[in-house]
């Protein structure tokens, strides 16, 4: 990452790329939903959102390519080790890619396995089966998208890592119009078309990553001596930070499916209801993921050129924007909210369950904002074991409030998913004391000196 002064208006000019790229990823979750939702059926509507439940549990279970390799790439380009860089772009594409397969191999029982944990009924598993069976056949190209992504936003590559999610995400959403208005093909052709772009975008990757090296994948093969790439201390901290973050990601994740499970239970129009509210979520976790995803890169950026200032003040600046991007998110939502959700659907009794319950949707974006950039800061600095621990005590308490208040219907299932997100700003500020100790006390004496 070409180095530059940790102002404001370098974090915006950093971050800027990053918000468009991501605002780009929910809102093909709002076509999707569009898509399905104008046909009238609650009953697909459904079932996409159960199958697409699934398949973030599984896919974004591998979702450590990204983050992983974002703070490592970070890092590394930090301490100006540019052969690592380049090393960590081929092990983060190649694992990908490989595991990508073992979960095609593996589609039919995964599938079965989820449906029968998570059914919502005989028509809305019928939906689900169909989308996620398609889904699965993206699964090698998305998971090494998933490493590409990562090793741009950790070079500081925002407008390449833009270029490639707005390449995946139209195609996206012309895919599934063509395939669910055109052919007719339903939740099936939602997933089919979402499994096409895939690959589309991991060709358009490798073509923004050959630019940025001056080399396609052959050439960085020969160029880097195969000792280098299979590096027995690289590996082992690839493997260990991948290992926690992957603990988790599999943790969130388990909060996104409970809370489908808890929606199933509660009928189809309470199911495709949340469905729709979780695309507001997504949409605000999304956009304000450019301030943490920034957070990623300085920070690991900072502590690979061992300056202490540089990373308080990468925290402070992106915190900023953070938090004022959440109330002014939080606002949008409390005014306009009611009239998107009426364009999005037509089924009368979705929109009344969506409505109601859409006070907690507003609130999500403020308060969730601490939450996603300790996130930011947790995996730049690459210390997985915080980021696990917290996550695990989060999901763990969240259940144990889910079931507690149950009696409450879909008031409880909002109520204990809210509280999530304070949760997890609570359990990963519990480490935030020790981080930053820890930076200070490794940052190199003559840095010191010259600060003072």
């Amino acid at each position: 990452m070409t180095e530059t002064a940790l102002t404001r208006r370098a974090i915006m000019a950093q971050a800027w790329p990053i918000m468009l790229g991501q605002a780009s990823v929910p809102l093909v979750g709002i076509i999707d939903t569009i898509v399905v939702g104008r046909t009238g059926d609650p009953l697909a509507l459904a079932g996409v959102a159960l199958g697409a439940t699934i398949i973030n549990l599984v896919f974004w279970s591998f979702g450590f390519l990204r983050m992983g390799l974002t703070g490592l790439t970070a890092q590394a380009d930090g301490a100006g080790e540019g052969r690592e860089v380049e090393a960590l772009l081929l092990r983060g594409v190649a694992i990908g890619a490989a595991l990508g397969l073992v979960l095609l191999a593996l589609q039919v029982p995964i599938t079965m396995l989820a449906l029968s944990v998570m059914s919502g009924g005989t028509g809305i598993s019928a939906e689900a089966d169909a989308y996620v069976s398609a889904r699965f056949f993206g699964a090698p190209a998305a998971l090494a998208v998933f490493a590409i992504t990562g090793w741009l936003l950790g070079l500081g590559r925002t407008r390449s890592a833009l270029v490639l999610q707005i390449v995946m995400n139209a195609c996206n959403a012309g895919l599934d119009v063509a395939l669910v208005w055109g052919a007719g093909l339903g939740a099936g052709g939602i997933g089919a078309g979402t499994a096409g772009a895939e690959w589309i975008a991991l060709v358009t990757g490798i073509a923004l990553c050959w630019r940025i090296n001056g080399a396609g994948p052959l050439a960085l093969l020969r160029r880097i001596p195969i000792q280098h790439l299979l590096d027995g201390a690289a590996l082992r901290k690839l493997f260990a930070v991948n290992r926690d973050l992957m603990i988790r990601t599999i943790a969130l994740l388990l909060v996104f499916t409970w809370l489908a499970s808890s929606g199933a239970r509660l009928g189809a129009t309470t199911l495709a209801a949340n469905h729709v509210l979780l695309q507001f979520i997504s949409v605000a976790a999304f956009v304000l993921d450019a301030f943490a995803f920034t957070a990623e890169a300085r920070v690991g950026a900072a502590i690979g050129a061992g300056s202490y200032s540089r990373f308080i003040r990468a925290i402070r600046l992106t915190s900023e924007f953070a938090l004022a991007g959440g109330a002014l998110i939080a606002l949008a939502y409390w005014l306009l909210g009611a009239s998107i959700i009426d364009a999005m659907i037509t089924d009368d009794a979705t929109y009344k369950a969506a409505v109601v319950f859409l006070p907690f949707t507003a609130l999500v974006p403020f308060i969730g904002a601490p939450s996603w950039m300790l996130d930011g800061v947790f995996i730049g600095a690459t210390r997985g074991k915080a980021l696990r621990n917290a996550a695990v005590v989060t999901t763990g308490v969240y259940i144990a409030l889910d079931l507690a208040l149950r009696p409450y219907g879909n008031w409880g299932v909002w109520i204990a998913f809210t509280a999530t997100y304070l949760l997890r700003a609570v359990t990963l500020g519990a480490y935030l004391p020790s981080l930053i100790r820890q930076i200070r006390a490794n940052e190199p004496l003559a840095k010191r000196a010259t600060r003072a």
